[in-house]
């Protein structure tokens, strides 16, 4: 075992110019182990492997979100690691514009699984974990990452945003039961495109089309999410949106 004293894991993660790695790396520069999780193996083991070099602590974790056994499997590979857990974001999701009419069951069946489901099972396997070492833990987080579609269902984006939608009343269902218990549960809305790899690659020229600092710097993003995990429990925040200063709203 490392020096870390205590963990995060961060569910969805993908390359290393994304959220997730960046969240994991944030994680382990404070001194957490860091459990990387994804369902590519190439891109979780090089995010692990660059917190190591950089002297960090992590380890990959294999799993598929929206499979009941395999995050059952996850939680108690994180349980029998033997570091309270201290911090757990949910950032797993996907999005694609298409016209309603051409969004087949599949479709809005397995992105409702990814966005919302995957959250679901999640968080009844973080919960307990977490009342379980609540004694061992200095704060215990459960965050999860939400967008524009958490609020409104704008055209072409009824799948997603009937995930996100959902996953949104769960985290306040889930804050309220457990906020209480000594869990700051929160959702960051991110409302815009996020200047990483994943947008580049697929609109490249849309994310130029924002000009400086109209798209949402990762680093940026990372930054509110580790305040709501510092925050002091007389003034936790449930929920915190967060978009460019000239995107419309």
């Amino acid at each position: 075992m490392s020096k870390a004293q205590t963990s995060a894991v961060i569910f969805g993660v993908g390359p290393r110019q994304g959220l997730g790695a960046e969240l994991c790396h944030r994680a382990a520069a404070r001194g957490l182990h860091v459990f990387v999780n994804g369902r590519t193996a190439e891109k979780i083991n090089a995010v692990a492997a660059d917190i190591e070099k950089a002297g960090g602590s992590a380890s990959a974790l294999l799993a598929d979100m929206t499979n009941e056994q395999a995050v059952g499997a996850a939680l108690e590979e994180i349980e029998k690691d033997g570091r309270p857990l201290e911090l757990a974001i949910y950032n797993a999701g996907n999005n694609r514009p298409e016209k309603f009419l051409d969004v087949t069951a599949e479709v809005f069946e397995d992105m409702w699984k990814v966005i919302c489901f995957g959250g679901f099972l999640a968080a009844q396997a973080i919960v307990p974990l977490m009342l379980k070492q609540s004694d061992s833990a200095p704060r215990q987080s459960l965050l999860f990452t939400g967008a524009s579609g958490s609020l409104r269902g704008k055209a072409g984006f009824s799948a997603f945003a009937a995930g996100k939608g959902a996953l949104r009343m769960m985290v306040q269902s889930l804050a309220r039961e457990f906020n209480p218990q000594g869990i700051h549960v929160g959702h960051v809305i991110i409302d815009g495109a996020i200047n990483g790899d994943k947008v580049r690659s697929l609109w490249a020229e849309y994310l130029d089309s924002k000009g400086e600092d109209g798209a949402l710097e990762i680093g940026a993003i990372a930054d509110a999410f580790f305040m709501m995990h510092d925050q002091h429990r007389s003034a936790w925040t449930q929920e915190l949106d967060l978009r460019p200063f000239k995107e419309e709203f």
